[in-house]
Order: structure tokens, then C-alpha cells, then sequence
């Protein structure tokens, strides 16, 4: 390693910063931290893969692009002519499932490819892999903060983790995240956790279930308090849209609390506070922001 590494990972290990406490501590509130994972915590190189309508052509897009394209897919645009597979196994999101792996493969090292591509992705400059909300993500680990991972993969939650630890591994993460839940939405038994025994569910639908679920534990597991806080930072807009609505109903439920909906399209920061009345939004230059709540707070 390099002493540029060995110097970065330091001071990734947070060496100069100082845990800090809850905004809302001495009044009993927590804040939670709800994160998509791509394209938001980080940039990973995983393709989507779309199939010719004619003749079965396979065409790569980025996870970037499907969440820009995915209404028109079929219909318009660049990808009129093309279409989604929902097989699992030789489909659109085959590289966003797991795969069989036997024990012989396990012991010559191989892994699943959300694993992978994690450590495929730091092996570029931060600013190509760190996404927009990383430094968010950073600051809720290094103070363990709860924090829940709602994302479209549909990878076994405990493959995340593993995911998440190659971070750790390779101390660009000071430690591994208190996890307050994780749902893939796309996994077939985190599917039917959150209520979807018919498979019919889309994604947008699935992560407003999983939110209201994640706060729902959020509350069992720290204690009703009305200064809690909730942020949920995402790219796409449908998932967007769905997920103001989720929480324009729970802040009608836990009118006290405070919900936040953070927008991280094409690399953009803009953070919502959700009331319910509507939203009030600002957009963000610093994407270096440490805080899906505070606004003036001090970097270290």
C-alpha cells in the first residue's frame, strides 16, 4: 500500500473526527437514516441488461441510465426497441440477484457479484465511485447512527452486509453500520416480509412498504419520542415521488416526528423536509454535506 493509501485510510477512519451525539439527544429523539444503495451511496459498474425486441440482442445500461429510461423502455427513445426480462437467473437484473456458488467455488474465493463490484469500485478515484449521499452514509456509520439499506436489488440482505464490509476491509468505513433493517426489495423473501405473497408489487411500491416498516421498527426498537427524525436519500423519480408520498402519510400519523426526503439525481443533492402540508426542498452545492438534518452544522 502506498503511503497516499495508507494516509487516505486514516483519515478515512475518522482519526480526526469526534462522535457526535444525536441533534435531538437530550430530548430523547434519535435520527435514522434510510439509503438507497446505487448511484446514492456509491457508483458501482453492475449492467442492467435490455434484450432486442426482435432479435434477443443484448444491450448494457448502467443502473444510472435504467433509473432515467426505465418509463420508456419499449415504448420511446433511445430504447424503444428493446425490452426487460424478468427472469432472475438470464434476465434484465440477473447481476443484481445472487447466484449459486458452490463450496469449492467459495474456498477458491469467488463471490457474489454485488461483493465484487464493491471491491471493483475502489479500486477507481473516490470521486468515480463515491456517490452523492456517501458522506451522509459515513457520518451515520461513524456514529452509529440507526441506519437501514432499502434498495432494488434483490440480493439476500446478508449479502449487502457483506457488500458494506468490503468498505470496512478496506478502511475507506471506520466500522460496519448499525443496522436498523435492510430490505432488498427485489428479493423474493423480502418480498413476502413486506406483505407482497403475489409477487405483483413494483419496486417504487415495495420501498414505500419498506420505509413505513423501518420506521415501524425504528419506534418498537428505540421507544416512541417526538424529536425523531427520518431521511431517505434516492435517485429515481419514480421511487422518489412514491416515497413523499409514504412519508407525507407517516408524518400524518407521527405528526411530531420530522421526515426528510433527499433527491440525488445525476449526482444533485436536494433535501426535502416532508410536512404535511407538502414539501419544503433546497437544493445542496456541498455535496460533502455530513447530515441528511442539519444544514449549518461543522465538518471535521
Amino acid at each position: 500500500m502506498s503511503e497516499d493509501q495508507k494516509t487516505k485510510g486514516q483519515l478515512d477512519l475518522g482519526i480526526n473526527r469526534t462522535p457526535e451525539k444525536d441533534r435531538n439527544f437530550h430530548l430523547g429523539g434519535r435520527s435514522f437514516y434510510f439509503f438507497d444503495f446505487d448511484d446514492n451511496i456509491a457508483f458501482l459498474t453492475t449492467p442492467l441488461i435490455l434484450f432486442h425486441k426482435e432479435n434477443r440482442a443484448e444491450q448494457m445500461i448502467s443502473s444510472g441510465d435504467f433509473a432515467q429510461f426505465n418509463s420508456t423502455i419499449g415504448k420511446s427513445g433511445v430504447y424503444a426497441d428493446f425490452e426487460i426480462d424478468f427472469c432472475d437467473v438470464t434476465g434484465t437484473f440477473r447481476n443484481f440477484r445472487d447466484h449459486s456458488i458452490s463450496d469449492v467455488e467459495k474456498i477458491a474465493g469467488k463471490r457474489q457479484v454485488f461483493v465484487q463490484d464493491v471491491a471493483e469500485a475502489l479500486g477507481f478515484p473516490d470521486f468515480q465511485w463515491k456517490g452523492p449521499s456517501w458522506e451522509c452514509f459515513y457520518h451515520a456509520t461513524f456514529n452509529q447512527r440507526p441506519l437501514s439499506v432499502i434498495t432494488a436489488r434483490g440480493h439476500h440482505p446478508d449479502t449487502l452486509k457483506d457488500g458494506i464490509k468490503v468498505f470496512v476491509q478496506n478502511k475507506v468505513l471506520p466500522l460496519e453500520p448499525n443496522y436498523l433493517s435492510l430490505y432488498p426489495v427485489s428479493h423474493k423473501p423480502t418480498r413476502l416480509l413486506l406483505g407482497d405473497t403475489e409477487y405483483s408489487e413494483g419496486t417504487a411500491e415495495l420501498k414505500q412498504r419498506a420505509i413505513r416498516a423501518s420506521v415501524e421498527k425504528a419506534i418498537e426498537t428505540y421507544g416512541y419520542n417526538a424529536h425523531h427524525r427520518f431521511g431517505m436519500s434516492d435517485d429515481d423519480p419514480k421511487n422518489i415521488e412514491l416515497i413523499v408520498q409514504e412519508m407525507t402519510r407517516l408524518k400524518a400519523r407521527f405528526p411530531e416526528m420530522s421526515f426528510f426526503m433527499i433527491e440525488t439525481q445525476h449526482g444533485s443533492f436536494i433535501k426535502h423536509e416532508v410536512k404535511v402540508g407538502g414539501l419544503q426542498g433546497q437544493k445542496v452545492e456541498d455535496l460533502s454535506q455530513l447530515s441528511f438534518f442539519e444544514d449549518d452544522r461543522r465538518k471535521s
